[in-house]
């Protein structure tokens, strides 16, 4: 796999299973099939006579296709490339919310457990694991989109380049790069942890490095950025996202840049819980005076809590405790505010999504900071 060079960079809800003998409901799509781990790749992709690979599955879509993945164990490590079109996008859709999950094959020849470059793409509800790593190259990505208009959403994304050195080739849990002159993609409601060696500045929980979004997620435990942007990022939107215990929380950033001069400009970051990182939120490389910074709650981050740039200022920030459900810097944290938490109806109505990382509907009188909706 050819990925771009130095790409420098919980709360689990269980739907319920799908019934043996009855297809998940019907996209709006033209196009369906099937994947299952009782399929095969003869097969010709039905429900009944499913596919048992995303690969095999990939090779057949066509703009309008939904490609539904049933619940089990996958080998991950393979490169999409179909493309949809903007009124025909092609879908892979996990039938339960991360019960298709990716794991290494027996033997790697990939750094990603999912690499796609097709265009008007959307990749929903997986769960990449990268926990049991075996032969072969080990994975730097979980989740590596050179495609443009490309939506990631709802995926869990986990223990992905921990168990080798930390060099500026980099890596994340999700990246969305510009090298393959991808563009405005964006990064929904994924849950993003255990990225990366322990203070490893080259690897990250989200890396962006085009115009996209990143809305919704919940990302901890990163060894370098759990948001970081950077080459070619501008015109980002980041908002309402809470992330922690990484080294820092979001770096606004530009440079070594791929087909742009930069700088990082026009990003706006509103409504985030950025909590118990070594830094906050930072600019660093090239950016410009027009990025926004605008009711995040920002607290605990021991070396720094803001680093602005360009004599830029933030407003509305939130400098308390943000009051989880539950929290453990280690793990088993749920992210969900209590009642008391100071993050509620504090945030701004300005580019917020309209649901929570739930789905919840977002009150546009009382937008609360961070992934998620107080209930």
């Amino acid at each position: 796999m050819n990925l771009a060079p130095r790409l420098i960079s919980l709360l689990v809800v269980t739907l319920p299973a799908i019934a043996a003998d009855t297809p998940p409901a019907l996209s709006a799509t033209t196009y369906n099939y099937y994947v299952a781990t009782h399929g095969a790749d003869s097969n010709p992709g039905t429900f009944k006579q499913p596919f048992a690979t995303i690969l095999r599955a990939s090779k057949v879509a066509l703009p309008g296709t939904t490609i539904h993945v049933l619940p089990g164990v996958y080998a991950g490590g393979f490169k999409t490339t179909m493309n949809g079109t903007e009124p025909q996008r092609i879908y892979y859709i996990s039938s339960v919310r991360w019960g298709a999950r990716l794991v290494p094959p027996m033997s790697s020849d990939t750094k990603a457990g999912w690499d796609n470059r097709g265009d008007f793409v959307d990749i929903v509800g997986f769960e990449v694991d990268g926990s049991v790593a075996r032969n072969g190259t080990k994975w730097t990505h979980g989740i590596y989109n050179g495609g443009s208009h490309v939506v990631i959403k709802g995926n869990r994304v986990h223990h992905i380049a921990q168990d080798m050195p930390c060099s500026s080739v980099g890596g994340a849990g999700i990246g969305v790069d510009s090298y393959y002159h991808g563009e405005h993609s964006a990064v929904l409601g994924n849950t993003v942890h255990d990225i990366g060696p322990e203070n490893c500045r080259f690897v990250h929980g989200i890396y962006i490095s085009s115009e996209g979004s990143a809305k919704n997620n919940i990302v901890h435990n990163i060894g370098g950025a759990a948001i970081q942007l950077w080459h070619d990022a501008n015109n980002v939107v980041i908002s309402n996202n809470t992330v922690a215990a990484s080294q820092t929380g979001i770096v606004v950033g530009g440079g070594d840049f791929y087909h742009t001069r930069g700088p990082n400009d026009y990003t706006s970051v509103h409504n985030n819980i950025v909590f118990d990182n070594k830094y906050g939120i930072s600019e660093q490389g090239a950016t410009g005076p027009n990025n926004t910074y605008r009711n995040n709650l920002v607290f605990q981050n021991s070396a720094a809590d803001w680093q602005l740039r360009n004599g830029l200022s933030h407003s509305g920030t939130v400098a308390q405790a943000p009051q989880f459900v539950r929290y453990a810097r280690r793990g088993g944290s749920d992210f969900r505010l209590r009642a008391n938490s100071p993050a509620i109806a504090k945030g701004t109505e300005q580019l917020a999504p309209l649901n929570d990382a739930l789905g919840n509907v977002r009150l546009r009188a009382a937008i609360d900071i961070g992934a998620y909706q107080f209930r």
